[in-house]
């Protein structure tokens, strides 16, 4: 899938994404991927469905979903670059993911943020319904 709203591009291609720039995002910028090794990453999008947001050639943003496409998707990774925050581009993001052909029809979806909550209220995330029935097994480092 590629869409294209004025100068961005939001695109499914994997052999686009610029896997460095999502690398150093992660290691540099975020507070939930600061530790993942450049490998994980790799093995991260090989295993996803993968959503770059570009300007020209330029890759500015990402997300992805990891998903069995029947009953259930975890959206991870989100990003926009900071000098292009501001702009709707996260709102675009998501309005195509949640859009997304392959994830039509789920049951859950699911996603983590510290501080994004408004954004995905406005696409029906919420806290849990039933929190009681949600385990985890996080790693030591985990967000």
């Amino acid at each position: 899938m590629r869409l294209v709203r004025g100068e961005f591009t939001i695109d499914t291609d994997k052999d686009r994404l610029d896997v460095d720039s999502i690398q150093k995002f992660l290691a540099e910028d975020s507070y939930w991927a600061q530790e993942r090794t450049p490998e994980q990453t790799r093995t991260a999008i090989a295993n996803s469905i993968c959503f770059g947001v570009y300007r020209e050639d330029e890759q500015i943003g990402f997300a992805r979903v990891v998903s069995d496409c029947a009953t259930f998707a975890y959206i991870g990774d989100v990003f926009i670059i900071s000098e292009f925050r501001g702009r709707g581009l996260s709102k675009w993001l998501m309005e195509t993911i949640i859009a997304q052909p392959d994830l039509q029809g789920l049951r859950r979806w699911v996603l983590a943020t510290r501080d994004a909550h408004s954004l995905y209220e406005k696409f029906g995330f919420h806290g849990l319904k039933y929190p009681e029935r949600w385990m985890e097994l996080p790693a030591p480092n985990a967000y």
